[in-house]
């Protein structure tokens, strides 16, 4: 049996999901008293990714005392590609990473529409056009990637999906970005001459968060998976509203963006952090801000169709 995670990144949570996978495996044959099956555990990112850490972390899952897991392995390389011979794969998982665009919007890039326009009316009116290109390339990727997963997919093969999102009913605005917040501190930055203006009209983050409606019409639309269960959570339920400190909050963008704001704009990571503390530095006003922008996260298990 192959199972992989297609995004798995490097940090402590690069086994998360396969060990999961492995677990529930491993507890299904027990309770049917069948022998496990053999598993190949095998992870993916992009070529850039720290897979010494990775490896490191593997050959320990391989070592341990999961007599399910036989073999383990790296596939570097975009998702957005072939990854793996076809028929092959049992079970494919991938938990925050679809959000990643394979790339920026031509459209917008092309005719140098910003994507967060530092001048609040500019941005209004030209919200709906930025978005809505983000929305057309999030369905070119996302149908790829399903057309390419369903050739390496056995027929019956499941795949576990996971991505930052929001509710087709919920509060979030449509017209917003799922990385609103962060484009507020770099406009901040851009308007205070800490960062070049010219450089942040050319800044384009290629993240989209769809919504529920939007995952389950293109994977409809796609048609080689039929939805077993599409879940959707939404991240301020049962929140603890004093967990969200701004140190907290500014080390979750870090994490996510860091890399690629240092590309464009250079060493700039530690006036960023100052301009979060300055702007969030009276108590509740990051709650407030985290509030107007509701984001869920959506889950949804698909079944390749039989062919």
């Amino acid at each position: 049996m192959l199972i992989t995670d297609l995004g798995c990144s490097s940090g402590p949570n690069a086994l998360a999901l396969v060990s999961i996978a492995v677990e529930a495996i491993h507890s299904h044959c027990l309770q049917l008293q069948q022998p496990p099956p053999e598993v190949c555990v095998l992870l993916n990112d992009l070529p850039d990714n720290d897979f010494n850490t990775v490896v490191k972390s593997l050959v320990m899952l391989h070592q341990s005392n999961k007599p399910a897991v036989v073999t383990v392995g790296i596939t570097p390389g975009s998702f957005y590609e072939r990854l793996f011979t076809s028929g092959s794969m049992h079970l494919l998982c991938s938990s925050n990473s679809l959000n990643w665009l394979s790339k920026v919007p031509e459209d917008l890039m092309r005719n140098w529409i910003p994507a967060y326009d530092v001048d609040e009316h500019a941005r209004s009116e030209r919200l709906p056009m930025v978005l809505e290109a983000y929305a057309q390339q999030f369905r070119k990727d996302f149908t790829l990637f399903l057309e390419l997963r369903a050739k390496e997919l056995v027929s019956g093969g499941r795949m576990v999906v996971s991505l930052a999102g929001r509710r087709s009913d919920g509060r979030a605005s449509k017209f917003s970005h799922v990385w609103e917040i962060f484009a507020q501190i770099l406009s901040v930055m851009a308007s205070e001459g800490v960062i070049d203006k010219v450089k942040y009209d050319s800044f384009y983050v290629p993240v989209y968060g769809p919504s529920d409606e939007e995952l389950r019409k293109i994977i409809q639309a796609e048609g080689s998976f039929s939805i077993t269960e599409m879940r959707v959570h939404d991240f301020s339920r049962g929140r603890d509203n004093a967990l969200i400190t701004t140190s907290w909050y500014t080390n979750q963008m870090r994490a996510a963006f860091e890399p690629i704001v240092v590309h464009h704009f250079g060493d700039v990571m530690d006036e960023f952090v100052r301009t979060v503390e300055r702007r969030w530095s009276v108590e509740g006003s990051l709650q407030d801000e985290v509030g107007r922008y509701p984001r869920a996260q959506l889950v949804a298990s698909l079944t390749k169709k039989a062919c």
